[in-house]
């Protein structure tokens, strides 16, 4: 029997009575109400902000574009593997600033370089920005790292959660017919993998879990603005081989995302990848921006990470 979190249930009813009551007073989303929205809950609800040795803003310079990045060092005397990670928010909203608590936890749970990019967002950047600066930010990190001067071991994985996930996914697959790139490692935290919403747990999650589906398709119409083949966009319909990194993918059971999560890891297995399943039965989408409600469930994932990207 399915069983939501307490401390989620509560705090799900008093925020779907608010926006049912901001519905009827005549909301609209926009841009701004969804960023605005995501960086309200995870500034209320991620407030333990913990100490990095080092952080600093800086560029990398990819073809056509100067993506900003933040890069967190946790043992700057140390030559540490490195983590390009994606913030989620739907190709729409999230940004560093908002992830920068979650980014210092995966520093220090992983012990390893945290490079966080500014990627372009839509509806001002669509389809393929975000997915160009992913890439090559993963191609050419490195001339960043040198020039600043760290200490790192040239190990690269990518993670990211949500629509990270997807950049992540898309990356990684991208990758594996293009032999100068080499990805150690992939970690998905309920990751967006099927642009044409056709699993189940989009109807069986999709209303009174946070992430509506309603609100998900809308996301991927700002997304997709000039026709292009969401199917053919989707990295789980694409082709697997063993070339694709080890993977650790994250799902939650209340997630309307979670069957795809699952089928990215029954396909990469069956082509011969090594595949961690970490399955949350009580979680929702978002969780990780919900800390100071779900604590321990946020450390036990942590805590999966670090020890998944360091086996």
């Amino acid at each position: 029997m399915r069983r939501l979190d307490p401390q989620l249930e509560g705090w799900l009813k008093k925020s779907n009575a608010l926006v049912a009551t901001l519905v009827a007073g005549g909301y609209k989303p926009t841009p701004i109400s969804a960023r605005e929205a995501l960086a309200g809950l995870t500034w209320t609800c991620v407030k333990n902000i913990p100490a990095v040795a080092w952080v600093q803003d800086d560029y990398v310079d990819t073809p056509g574009y100067r993506v900003p990045v933040r890069i967190y060092h946790p043992e700057p005397e140390k030559a540490l593997p490195v983590l390009a990670y994606f913030h989620g928010g739907g190709h729409m909203a999230g940004s560093v600033s908002v992830y920068d608590p979650i980014c210092r936890k995966l520093a220090l749970a992983t012990h390893h370089i945290v490079v966080a990019p500014e990627y372009r967002l839509a509806p001002e950047c669509p389809y393929p920005a975000g997915v160009t600066d992913a890439w090559g930010v993963v191609k050419h990190l490195w001339r960043t790292l040198d020039d600043r001067k760290l200490r790192y071991q040239r190990l690269l994985s990518i993670g990211g959660d949500s629509g990270g996930g997807a950049m992540t996914a898309t990356v990684t697959g991208r990758a594996q017919f293009d032999a100068s790139l080499d990805i150690r490692r992939q970690v998905m935290i309920y990751p967006s993998l099927d642009y044409t919403l056709s699993f189940p747990s989009i109807e069986e999650n999709g209303t009174g879990y946070l992430l509506e589906k309603e609100r998900v398709a809308w996301y991927f119409d700002a997304y997709f603005q000039h026709g292009e083949d969401r199917k053919a966009a989707s990295p789980l319909f694409w082709e697997f081989t063993p070339r694709l990194p080890e993977t650790m993918i994250v799902t939650a059971e209340f997630c309307p995302l979670r069957d795809e999560g699952v089928a990215y890891v029954e396909k990469a297995r069956a082509a011969g990848v090594q595949v961690r399943h970490l399955h949350m039965p009580d979680m929702i989408h978002a969780f990780i921006n919900m800390e100071d409600l779900v604590p321990e469930a946020c450390s036990t994932m942590y805590r999966a990470i670090g020890e998944f990207l360091n086996a």
